[in-house]
C-alpha cells in the first residue's frame, strides 16, 4: 500500500511549539507527530509514503533521513516556494501513486486506532472515488452526507456557509465531522483543476455532482487531532494503545 502524510502546514495553531520547528516534529510522549503517523502507516502494511514538506522543510527530510527512512521507501513533495494546500500538495505528489491503486492520506497532525485495510475494504466495495473517516463530534465545519453516507456537501455553522454538490439531494442530511484520513483513487485527478493552490474538500465537492463520496463512520476508535497545544497532552494516551498495537 502507498500512502501520503501532509506534513507542510505552518502549524500556527500549534505556537509556540511551532516557531522553530514543523509541526509534524511536536512531540507527543517524546515522540514525534511524524514518526507517529509513520509507524502507524508502516504497521499496517504500508510500503511507500510521500510527505509534503513546506514549513521548515529540511528539520524533516533530515529527521527522517536519520531514522534511516524507517525502513520502507519515503520520498519528498517539495512546497519550499509556495504552501500548496491540501488539493495542490496532492496534485504535486499524484505522479507517486502510478500503480493505479487507492492510497491512503493522513494528516501528520492525526493520531488514531482507525484500522486501513477496513477503510480500503469498504472503498473498493463500494466503487467509491474517495472514502473519508468520519466521526460524529462537535465542530464548526461539517461535511454533509446522505442517507446512503455518500457525500453531498459541506457547511460551516459558524459562518452560516453552505456548499451542495447536489441540489436535488435528499433532505435527509447527516452532519459529520471529517477526521482527517482518507482513502482516494487515482482518478481524482480528472476533477482538480487547472490551477497550483486549492483545498482537497473543493474538489470532493466537485467530484461528488458525478461520484461516489462515501463516509467511513467509525465512533469507537481512539482519534485525537493533536493541531492544538490543548490535545498535545491529551494525545499521549492513543500513543499507548497504539504501542500495544504495534502501531508505534
Amino acid at each position: 500500500m502507498r500512502a501520503m502524510i501532509f506534513a507542510a502546514g505552518l502549524g500556527t495553531r500549534l505556537q509556540p511549539l511551532t516557531n522553530n520547528k514543523p509541526k509534524a516534529l511536536v512531540t507527543v510522549n517524546g515522540t514525534p507527530l511524524l514518526e507517529i503517523a509513520i509507524n502507524n502507516l508502516k504497521s499496517q502494511g504500508v510500503t511507500d509514503i510521500i510527505i509534503n514538506v513546506h514549513h521548515f522543510a529540511d528539520q524533516i527530510k533530515s529527521f527522517v533521513e536519520e531514522k534511516n527512512f524507517f525502513g520502507i521507501n519515503i520520498k519528498f513533495s517539495e512546497e519550499k516556494k509556495k504552501l500548496l494546500n491540501t488539493g495542490g500538495g496532492l496534485k504535486k505528489a499524484l505522479p507517486f501513486f502510478d500503480d493505479g491503486q487507492p492510497f491512503i492520506i493522513w494528516n501528520a497532525d492525526i493520531i488514531s486506532t482507525v484500522d486501513l485495510k477496513e477503510m480500503i475494504k469498504m472503498h473498493k466495495e463500494k466503487g467509491a472515488l474517495s472514502t473519508l473517516l468520519t466521526r460524529q463530534r462537535d465542530t464548526s465545519r461539517y461535511l454533509i452526507f446522505n442517507e446512503q453516507d455518500i457525500l453531498i456537501g459541506w457547511t460551516n455553522l459558524v459562518e452560516g456557509a453552505i456548499k451542495l454538490s447536489n441540489l436535488e439531494a435528499s433532505k435527509e442530511r447527516r452532519l459529520l465531522a471529517f477526521g482527517g484520513i482518507h482513502i482516494v483513487s487515482p482518478e481524482i485527478i480528472k476533477y482538480m483543476p487547472d490551477k497550483k493552490v486549492f483545498s482537497i474538500i473543493d474538489v470532493y465537492l466537485e467530484a461528488a455532482k458525478k461520484e461516489k463520496l462515501v463516509a467511513y463512520v467509525d465512533n469507537e476508535i481512539e482519534w485525537i487531532d493533536v493541531g492544538r497545544v490543548e490535545n498535545v497532552e491529551k494525545a499521549g494516551s492513543i500513543m499507548r494503545m497504539l504501542s500495544k498495537n504495534d502501531g508505534l
